[in-house]
């Protein structure tokens, strides 16, 4: 729920979310119908998704207990290397870096005197600088740090660990252009989104009469839905009448 979500919108649906489904038992079994709907104000459904499947396959072949190998768990749907990495070592005490966009610049910067490194220079000075008696809090300060101080425009005099940072006297050290972040307003993302919340509300609705209302070309309307549906999000029926998925 926290992949690229304020944590503000994350905390009430994440109460509300392990109320209904408690246990990966209880997620498994519910419709995809029922977790779309409670995903509700999230975004990104394609996530729900996923979670419910990886919950499937946590009940069908690990006894209903979430794996703390970070290998078992970044073979479950939709589990990345991060997540992976994040939940064993949060969870379980793995002693291995959860390396997102934060940690990545930290690294880079402070064991290796970069803006950028590859994945794999990144992963292996982060691995060598890992308290291996924490990994959990290492994990989570460093993500914290990223966050706070060590940003695209670091804040370097009030880091805590400048005196051994790389990146600050390395004169070669050069920071890239920024990226421009794709807007969402009008986006694809968008009415993907806005499809899902429309068959959220009631229990179908109409390609054509959803495309009016929005004043969206059909054909555009048409390719979000043939999306949503190829990812078991949504059902397609006769006469352009959608509602939510099944998973199938």
């Amino acid at each position: 729920m926290l992949q690229q979500t304020q944590v503000s919108r994350v905390v009430p649906a994440y109460r509300r979310f392990l109320t209904q489904f408690p246990t990966p038992a209880a997620l498994a079994a519910a419709p995809l119908a029922d977790v779309l709907r409670a995903w509700k104000g999230l975004g990104y459904n394609r996530r729900a998704a996923a979670l419910w499947r990886a919950a499937g396959v946590i009940v069908a072949e690990h006894g209903g207990v979430v794996p703390s190998d970070p290998a078992a768990l970044a073979r479950l749907p939709g589990v990345g290397p991060y997540t992976a990495a994040a939940v064993a070592s949060f969870a379980y005490g793995a002693a291995v870096p959860a390396i997102d966009t934060n940690v990545r610049r930290v690294v880079a910067r402070h064991r290796l005197g970069m803006e950028t490194a590859g994945a794999a220079d990144v992963r292996r000075a982060a691995g060598a600088w890992l308290d291996r008696s924490d990994p959990g809090a290492w994990n989570a300060a460093l993500m914290d740090l990223g966050r706070e101080v060590c940003r695209p425009e670091p804040l370097c005099t009030g880091c805590p660990l400048r005196r051994g940072c790389r990146y600050r006297t390395n004169p070669r050290a050069v920071k890239p252009p920024g990226r421009t972040a794709e807007a969402f307003e009008g986006s694809m993302r968008q009415l993907r989104g806005r499809i899902v919340d429309a068959v959220r509300e009631a229990p179908s609705a109409r390609v054509a009469d959803l495309a009016a209302r929005w004043g969206e070309p059909p054909e555009r309307v048409a390719a979000a839905v043939g999306a949503l549906s190829a990812e078991g999000l949504i059902r397609s029926g006769p006469g352009g009448r959608i509602s939510l998925g099944d998973g199938t």
